[in-house]
């Protein structure tokens, strides 16, 4: 039974688990290059160099420089995963709440979601450990041609990236799978019926104090680098950016509600498919909320990483050395590509969920172009309560590392940055959403209806 259910699961969200191993081959990809990149730049990797070779690398910190990639790719990889199965398992509440309504045991709900997260993510972190060899070799290039490591350091295929990389993608997405499924399983056939239907209410008893203590923290540390030499309140502000993400994304609907509430009602002033589009987020934060956390984090990351070093060369003429920048902004991109990848699943997967409302729509008398133009208009929500949450993480996170390094709160900006950064998140949004819209609007719409 278990393995019908899985197979079953497969085939009427298959969106859903594409996403989710596309999220699991990317982290897969990242954490085998970055692991590639610290065995090649450990003790053990510089064996047989010159001692003026080992010395560059030492006195560049590439070591350690590696480290931490290594471990910020294995946080966004879990923050990946995790966000776009749990979104996957949500979306089958129904299903799941049907079979334990005719029998089906707590652990053969388990066991069904576990071998969905098996089936999704073993294939990926295969093949993301074959591509992260070739990222590695060109991160390893990028790191010689800036001068982080010398040109006698060869680069060097590690097998130790298979089991890493396997470890990070497939536990994760399976813990994930079964956390997700963990609670559902658990409650009276009836009760999961309920809540397949409306949807559950609240944050839970530990995610709202988590997400609250999260938010706190990342204040404390914000006043307590103020006071510390700019050099210290640099290093400290990606755990700044950290705690701010975290709390974001547990605290969702509370955080993101109000301010998606304050973006679409400016944009319900842009006729009837934005006024749809308005009540349509108003009345499920928790499914909207889920699609804005990811993007929070790119334009916070993004935001934060650009600014400081926009800021510093507008204020010393120098944004710092050649290839720490260089590596920062590699780092950055991989940051940012993780929660693009987070959004865009989430986008797509809610909009394959809503096939049976857009068709209803259509059924009703909307035309096509009415309902894409709403899909849009709720696209510029999500991306607009995405920039502001962000712009406001990413100004509490710079405020004290450049009033401690030049005096002034406020990062400078140059406007190609943030117009960039806009256009980036609202095209992401708009091909996230638009594309299973308009794939949905193609089928004929009582077809949908009556299928579903």
């Amino acid at each position: 039974m278990t393995t019908g259910l899985a197979q079953a699961a497969l085939r009427a969200h298959r969106p859903a688990f594409v996403g989710t191993a596309v999220a699991a081959l990317f982290a897969a990809t990242v954490v085998s290059a970055s692991t590639m990149m610290l065995t090649t730049t450990s003790t053990g990797g510089t064996t047989g160099l010159s001692a003026s070779a080992r010395r560059q690398i030492a006195e560049n910190g590439v070591g350690d420089m590696a480290m931490v990639l290594l471990i910020g790719s294995v946080y966004m990889s879990i923050f990946v995963v995790v966000s776009t199965m749990g979104t996957a398992v949500a979306q089958q509440h129904r299903e799941l709440a049907l079979v334990r309504s005719i029998g089906a045991k707590p652990r053969q709900v388990r066991r069904a979601v576990a071998v969905q997260a098996l089936a999704a993510s073993v294939p990926a972190s295969l093949a993301g450990f074959v591509l992260g060899g070739f990222g590695a070799r060109w991160w390893h290039a990028g790191m010689v041609s800036h001068g982080l490591l010398p040109a006698e350091a060869d680069f060097r295929f590690s097998w130790l990236a298979l089991p890493v990389c396997v470890g990070v993608a497939v536990v994760t997405t399976t813990l994930a799978a079964l956390l997700s499924a963990l609670r559902f399983s658990l409650l009276r056939p009836s009760r999961a019926l309920s809540e397949a239907a409306t949807g559950r209410r609240g944050l839970g008893m530990l995610r709202a104090p988590l997400g609250v203590i999260a938010v706190a923290g990342a204040c404390a540390v914000s006043v307590l680098l103020s006071k510390q030499p700019a050099a210290e309140a640099s290093e400290g502000a990606f755990l700044v950016l950290i705690l701010f993400c975290v709390g974001a994304g547990l605290l969702g609907p509370r955080i993101v509600g109000p301010a998606a509430w304050l973006v679409s009602a400016l944009v319900g002033r842009f006729g009837p498919s934005a006024r749809l589009a308005m009540l349509n987020v108003r009345s499920q934060p928790r499914r909207f909320s889920a699609a804005v956390v990811p993007l929070v984090l790119v334009v916070g990351f993004g935001l934060t990483k650009i600014g400081m070093h926009t800021t510093a060369q507008h204020h010393t003429g120098s944004a710092g050395s050649p290839g720490e920048v260089w590596l920062d902004y590699v780092g950055t991109g991989l940051y940012a590509g993780f929660a693009a990848i987070a959004a865009a699943n989430t986008l797509a997967m809610i909009s394959f969920e809503r096939r049976r409302d857009v068709a209803l729509l259509r059924v009703v008398g909307g035309q096509r172009a009415q309902v894409r133009a709403m899909a849009a208009w709720e696209a510029v929500v999500v991306a607009g309560t995405a920039l502001l949450l962000g712009g406001a993480i990413a100004l509490g996170t710079l405020a004290p590392i450049l009033s401690t390094a030049f005096g002034a709160a406020l990062p400078y900006l140059p406007w190609p940055v943030p117009a960039g950064v806009a256009t980036g998140t609202l095209l992401l949004a708009l091909l996230a959403t638009g594309l299973p819209v308009r794939a949905v609007t193609r089928e004929r719409a009582i077809s949908v209806v009556a299928g579903t």
